[in-house]
């Protein structure tokens, strides 16, 4: 899971609530931008477009995992796809605890190396970071999760690779008995949301029939398990 957390000093710990600082800037073949600042209190992980990841107010997942009753759903094992600086393990264990394994797959090793800085020595919870595409992962693995988190995006673009019927079926034919998905979608402008409506409604529900959909915060949660929000 990485090294010891980078730390920031105690005055720009404070000065963060009133203003952002730069830490670290990278690029790669697959992010051109990648930006970590400092922002009240909390390491961000920026694209030129796009917030990939904000620690514990990474409000996307946060506000979804808000509204689901974890007594009702237990979840063992994880499977993460977008790791960012890994958001979503760190709220899931502030959820659950430790008692979950995770695997997180990240295809672009400078992500992955600014997670291990800037993230990860934060969660103490198992996680296994892949690199590898998402995609490619699913179509092989033989484990099955009892959630998935989709959080794959290009900048603000979710790669068209992972809006289609293959990659929906392996996504399902992964999933533990009773196990759900939580697919985020961007849905802050009006062309955003119209996208995000039509890949619901053409694509997502012929595979997830049972699905629904939570909205808040600019994005679209989708799930294959009614009642779950």
């Amino acid at each position: 899971m990485g090294g010891q957390m980078i730390k920031q000093a105690w005055w720009k710990r404070i000065l963060s609530y009133l203003f952002e600082w730069h830490i670290e800037s990278r690029s790669s073949e697959y992010n051109p931008y990648l930006y970590v600042s400092f922002k009240k209190g909390r390491y961000q992980l920026s694209t030129a477009h796009a917030v990939y990841s904000y620690a514990d107010l990474y409000d996307n997942f946060g506000g979804t995992f808000e509204q689901i009753d974890w007594t009702k759903t237990p979840v063992k094992r994880v499977l993460v796809l977008g790791l960012g600086l890994g958001s979503i393990p760190l709220l899931l264990q502030k959820h659950l605890g430790q008692t979950f394994d995770c695997t997180a797959v990240e295809i672009d090793e400078a992500v992955i190396g600014l997670a291990s800085n800037y993230g990860l020595p934060a969660i103490t919870a198992p996680v296994e970071v892949v690199c590898a595409d998402a995609g490619a992962y699913l179509a092989q693995t033989t484990n099955k999760f009892d959630l998935i988190c989709m959080d794959v995006f290009l900048d603000d673009v979710v790669p068209e690779d992972f809006e289609q019927q293959a990659f929906l079926q392996d996504m399902k034919d992964s999933l533990a008995p009773n196990g759900f998905i939580l697919y985020n979608r961007l849905a802050a402008t009006w062309h955003d949301a119209r996208a995000s409506e039509a890949f619901y409604k053409d694509k997502f529900l012929p595979v997830f029939p049972d699905g629904d959909y939570l909205t808040l915060n600019g994005n679209m949660m989708l799930t294959n398990k009614q009642g779950l929000f």
